[in-house]
């Protein structure tokens, strides 16, 4: 039986990726004036209001800037290299952080326990996609936060960034995923959290305080499981997106 096809993307996302393709590739040079909206709805054969979604997405992710001449493409610069995410996301997996820390990723396909297996779509056996962050100090000493996700079946078939994990030899040194939610919303997910708080005993025997987060798209489908734990006199806890 045919794998079921995936879900074509929203226009006004389809009409982003394009624009996106031509920045990324200078056939739109850096601080070159876009064409006109006009122009976009001839080309794309889409209403204004596609067009002005997808350009607000490209302003979202600082790849334009709009003023009263017309949208340009970004100049290069220091925050040319990483879009900002969409308003209300939050870095994957704890937020922002705190800038005098420094993070430990890896990456792994794990079996799921079997109370988890089903919630995230996946076969007897299968597999899943499992990142593990943690946050370090300045000096290396540990800062009791960690993270631990499991993606879902879905979630690495749906989201092209995901994707490219399926093996293993293609993965970087440091796996840095803390625009999974963009990339989420990119996809055309649009997500909705729920999170569990509760106490329990952290890596050092003491008591800790841990979250656990389900992240969900708009059919429904569990896109992530992540439980992060971390010591109460260590980091205050601040958790919100919406998309």
């Amino acid at each position: 039986m045919a794998e079921p096809q995936a879900p074509a993307l929203p226009l006004y996302l389809q009409v982003a990726a394009a624009l996106r393709d031509d920045l990324a590739h200078h056939r739109i040079a850096p601080g070159s004036r876009l064409p006109s909206e006009r122009s976009l709805v001839h080309r794309f054969q889409v209403n204004r209001q596609t067009v002005r979604s997808a350009l607000q997405l490209l302003r979202d992710e600082r790849l334009v800037v709009t003023e009263r001449r017309g949208t340009f493409a970004a100049l290069p610069g220091p925050q040319a290299a990483k879009p900002v995410l969409a308003p209300g996301l939050l870095d994957f997996p704890c937020g922002p952080g705190s800038p005098d820390a420094t993070a430990e990723t890896g990456l792994a396909w794990e079996a799921a326990p079997p109370e988890l297996a089903e919630r995230l779509g996946l076969l007897p056996g299968e597999q899943a996609l499992v990142h593990r962050h943690r946050l370090l100090g300045a000096d290396g000493t540990p800062v009791h936060r960690q993270a631990l996700s499991r993606f879902s079946r879905y979630a690495v078939a749906e989201v092209p960034e995901l994707a490219r994990y399926r093996r293993a030899d293609t993965w970087p040194h440091r796996p840095d995923l803390r625009l999974l939610y963009h990339w989420m919303h990119r996809a055309g997910l649009r997500l909705t959290r729920r999170e569990s708080i509760g106490v329990g005993r952290g890596p050092a025997s003491g008591a800790c305080l841990s979250v656990h987060r389900e992240v969900r798209d708009q059919h429904g489908h569990v896109l992530e499981l992540t439980d992060i734990r971390f010591a109460p006199d260590s980091a205050s806890w601040t958790y919100e997106f919406t998309s």
